[in-house]
């Protein structure tokens, strides 16, 4: 039995569809009050084909809400020296506001190295350590987009998060960290549950917000989620089945109809990704030109 019919869907394409809307029209102001334009450079090194499908797409959705959109796609033997060069020239150049190197890297570069050669005010992915350090400790930082928008969706589920049990599944840097510091910042009690964790099943059955971001296709059961969670699958994985291909969550979907809500995946988690990253290259240009003043469309 289909039980996730009963667990109320998260619409995570038509929530980042309104942030967009709101976002091209904060655009518009800042044209019409500055005369200036938002820019996003966007680093590509290889031709890693997920990594070039999801650089096309940030390209047509920044051009298409009214930003400049400059793309660097280098050759997969591209020196680290090189890099960097590219990193100082876009860190100098004013009509960059946010800078995203796609990961992963080729192998032979040190990942830790570009992102710290970022100017921390265009980091709009939000992982050089100073925005890492910054959001740790409660400061105004630009967080990672991934986190950010799971926030915005639970906030606009749940309202006030305060004093909520919230369990994080996976520590990555990208998502895990982050995500628990935002939910601390909530006031949430937050547990993060990773690979050396002991009985995580119980972990998650003590939720009430349960943020899924290992890795690892289908590994959250029914049976682990409490009733009435709020459930925010994070995972995209493919998978083989009855001699198909298809893309399935970190999240046993069909086995989470108890919950009081879910995003599925495809369609939950994905769009906002995009669409955060795009508010957050809003938020940088708003903070390199302090005298902006048009309303902020996130909120943290």
């Amino acid at each position: 039995m289909n039980t996730a019919l009963l667990a109320e869907r998260i619409d995570g394409k038509g929530f980042a569809a309104t942030l967009v809307n709101q976002l091209t029209d904060e655009v518009n102001d800042i044209k019409a009050a500055t005369g200036l334009t938002p820019g996003l450079a966007v680093v590509l090194v290889g031709e890693d084909p997920a990594s070039s499908v999801y650089v096309s797409a940030k390209h047509r959705q920044t051009l298409a809400i009214g930003m400049q959109s400059f793309v660097h796609r280098l050759p997969a033997d591209t020196a680290q020296a090189d890099l960097m060069t590219l990193l100082d020239a876009l860190n100098a150049a004013n009509e960059v506001n946010g800078i995203l190197v796609q990961l992963p890297l080729p192998a032979h570069l040190d990942t830790h190295a570009v992102i710290n050669a970022i100017d921390p005010d265009k980091d709009v992915d939000g992982f050089h350590i100073l925005n890492a350090g910054r959001l740790a400790t409660g400061q105004d930082a630009l967080v990672p987009c991934t986190p950010l928008g799971c926030l915005m969706m639970l906030k606009d589920r749940l309202g006030n998060l305060e004093g909520l049990n919230a369990v994080v599944v996976g520590k990555s840097n990208i998502v895990g960290k982050p995500m628990a510091q935002l939910l601390m910042a909530e006031n949430c009690t937050v547990s993060v549950a990773h690979s050396k964790s002991r009985d995580v099943p119980a972990l998650c059955r003590s939720a009430d917000i349960l943020v899924v971001a290992a890795g690892c296709p289908e590994l959250v059961k029914g049976d682990w989620i409490k009733p009435g969670a709020v459930v925010i699958d994070v995972g995209i994985n493919r998978i083989e089945r009855d001699g198909r291909s298809r893309i399935v969550g970190d999240v046993a979907f069909d086995e989470a109809g108890h919950a009081a809500a879910i995003t599925p995946v495809p369609g939950g988690v994905g769009p906002m990704t995009i669409a955060c990253l795009l508010a957050n290259t809003v938020t940088a240009f708003k903070r390199q030109h302090h005298h902006v003043t048009t309303k902020a469309v996130v909120a943290v």
